[in-house]
């Protein structure tokens, strides 16, 4: 009890939790929780886009739900209690996608049930959403939802340019309007296959992996402020016998 009064008495800092969510701790990029569906189903965009946004919007439910209750749950059922909540929340996504994408939904099979086993969902319950108010766990499961939608649709651009040479096709599975949205940048006459194939996503993840590390190198040493300079001549202190 002391700990969560003494966290919402604490202000919130929604920009650190946007920041940590999209970058600094970014479920797929850091944390490497949810890798079998993000490399299972990323193969095209509209896949990716389509999983993404059923996994943010559980995240975001989840957290709201489990800030809602966290004063009625006994230790002793906490957990239990989280994966109920999850589970009904995933039943609730699969549902709506049956009856208005049902085309993505048999494209994206056992991954949309499996949302409930992804441990981003289950951590951010235990680690945040049971410790701070609605409004902020809400913003919480956004901002990792988002993180993790914001992989999800890099990797499956990435695989769908280098393995068809188009972009965003069968759109319309998700969004009836966008039938015509599909691009076509190259049209290889060889495209490469393996992008589109399992190993292929294990490569892409790996490469964005890497490249993380790169910026977050070259930003902690722009950050690391040099030592002044002062011009000038100096005046040099001699201690000691000389």
């Amino acid at each position: 009890m002391n700990t969560e009064s003494t966290n919402s008495t604490k202000p919130t800092n929604y920009a650190d939790i946007a920041g940590k969510g999209l970058w600094q701790n970014n479920p797929g990029l850091v944390q490497l929780l949810g890798l079998c569906p993000l490399l299972a189903v990323s193969n095209s965009v509209v896949n990716a886009l389509g999983l993404g946004l059923a996994t943010m919007a559980v995240l975001t439910g989840s957290n709201l739900l489990v800030s809602l209750f966290r004063h009625q749950l006994l230790p002793a059922i906490r957990l239990p209690a989280f994966v109920m909540l999850i589970a009904s929340l995933t039943t609730c996504t699969e549902l709506v996608m049956q009856a208005w994408a049902w085309e993505l939904h048999q494209a994206l099979g056992i991954f949309i049930p499996l949302i409930v086993t992804n441990c981003v969902l289950l951590g951010r319950a235990e680690g945040f959403a049971s410790k701070h108010p609605p409004l902020a766990a809400t913003f919480d499961g956004l901002m990792m939802g988002g993180g993790f939608l914001l992989v999800l649709v890099i990797i499956g651009t990435i695989r769908e340019l280098l393995g068809t040479g188009a972009l965003f096709a069968n759109m319309h599975q998700l969004l009836p309007f966008a039938s015509d949205w599909t691009l076509h940048p190259f049209n290889p006459e060889t495209p490469f296959l393996l992008a589109i194939l399992p190993p292929g996503a294990f490569l892409v993840l790996g490469f964005l992996i890497a490249l993380k590390n790169v910026i977050d190198r070259k930003l902690a040493r722009s950050v690391a402020a040099p030592e002044d300079f002062v011009p000038g001549s100096k005046r040099a202190r001699v201690t000691g016998q000389v």
